[in-house]
């Protein structure tokens, strides 16, 4: 297994550091229409519902400081209105199906997800379409979009946890855009006009950049003939890449911050390869080892051994670029310290003791039963979604 490069340690803490082809299943059909919109399919006859994402490569990543939050504000438009549709009624004729629709804005990704009934496949798959192709933005439901997502942004301020990621963001990406989560920030999201949103929107939606998913008690040739109908006259356009910063050079960092609350947070991370990287697999199976369940390193010695922490974890952050990899801990105020040093104890230790032949089965079971859980739950095929340099640390406390 992969050692991980040069994991080093952060109370409400942040530490940035730096760490260091699967088959088609069966059942499962891409296809791809003349414009470039991609489609897959899976049959899956086990239960009468059918699961739906669409997805849009667009998100944070294509964003600007000056447009932070626009995807994910675009996204709760799209279900607000289309041509011959308000949001309520879209609400409800996804009721009657047995269903529900969402969107919802990501870092690399923009995704409308839907489920129905599977007599209702159809109608459904037209929903989704409709939301996708033709909404309005309505004036009406704008302001209090924005106002929804303005409280959100404030309100991060006062939770300890959300204000450890925001400071753990800005100190791994810099410039990029990563460096601030999905729902924007104050400045930029009180700026968005319609106009804006649709000029975006414009830009983003473009058939290459598109990818549907459907799977459950359906038929493939059924669900590409739909598709087709739907999706096939799409103009090609062009597909938007532009250029983005690279994150800053990692350099040990520790950052302590104040905010009131009944826990303090410690976060240690560091940026590691994207999802695309041979290591990724690797540093997936890692990550459980460290902080994947109740099994993991993090959870037997600093939870139930020590006694430190009230929860625990570790993430792998993928993204399609610069990824990161982070050690998150829950304690008590008075054994932040503490708590900080046993966590720099578990990841030197990473790098200094292999991980068993039984620790590796353990994680790598734990990784494939929470991605079969997730699929499960969703009823949806979907997204998922460490070189060395010098470690960089941030402590928000």
């Amino acid at each position: 297994m992969m050692r991980p490069r040069a994991l080093a340690a952060a109370a409400l803490v942040i530490l940035l550091l730096p760490i260091a082809g699967v088959a088609q299943p069966a059942g499962i059909t891409r296809s791809r229409l003349a414009n470039g919109f991609t489609v897959i399919v899976r049959e899956n006859p086990a239960a009468p519902v059918v699961g739906y994402s669409l997805l849009v490569k667009m998100g944070t990543r294509t964003e600007t400081p000056e447009t932070a939050g626009i995807s994910h504000m675009l996204q709760l438009m799209l279900v607000r209105g289309t041509d011959k549709m308000s949001g309520e009624e879209i609400v409800a004729a996804a009721d009657r199906m047995g269903g529900t629709i969402d969107a919802y804005g990501d870092e690399d990704y923009s995704e409308i997800t839907a489920t129905a009934l599977s007599r209702n496949w159809q109608p459904m798959l037209e929903l989704v379409g409709a939301v996708a192709l033709r909404p309005t933005v309505p004036d009406g439901t704008l302001t209090g979009v924005r106002d929804f997502l303005v409280r959100q942004i404030r309100n991060r301020a006062d939770k300890p946890f959300d204000v450890a990621v925001d400071r753990m963001r800005a100190a791994l990406f810099g410039d990029h855009p990563y460096a601030w989560d999905p729902v924007g920030r104050r400045d930029s999201v009180e700026h968005l006009t319609r106009d804006t949103l649709l000029a975006y929107y414009r830009r983003q939606y473009v058939p290459g950049q598109m990818v549907l998913a459907v799977s459950g008690d359906v038929k493939t040739p059924d669900v590409m003939a739909e598709v087709r109908r739907m999706f096939g006259a799409m103009p090609t356009g062009a597909i938007a890449n532009p250029t983005r910063p690279a994150p800053p050079p990692m350099a040990a960092t520790r950052e302590v911050v104040t905010v009131s609350g009944a826990q303090a947070q410690i976060f240690v991370a560091t940026l590691a390869p994207p999802f695309t990287h041979p290591d990724f697999a690797p540093l997936k199976v890692m990550t459980a080892i460290l902080g994947g369940g109740m099994a993991s390193r993090f959870f037997s010695d600093l939870r139930d051994k020590q006694a430190l922490a009230y929860s625990t974890r570790g993430q792998y952050m993928a993204h399609v670029d610069t990824s990161a990899f982070v050690a998150m801990l829950g304690t008590a105020p008075g054994n932040a310290q503490k708590a900080e040093a046993a966590l720099r104890e578990q990841l030197a230790r990473i790098q200094n003791e292999p991980a068993s032949d039984d620790e590796v089965a353990v994680a790598r079971s734990y990784e494939e039963g929470h991605t079969r859980g997730r699929a499960a739950r969703r009823q949806t095929v979907s997204r998922r979604r460490a070189h060395r340099r010098r470690p960089a640390a941030v402590i928000v406390v």
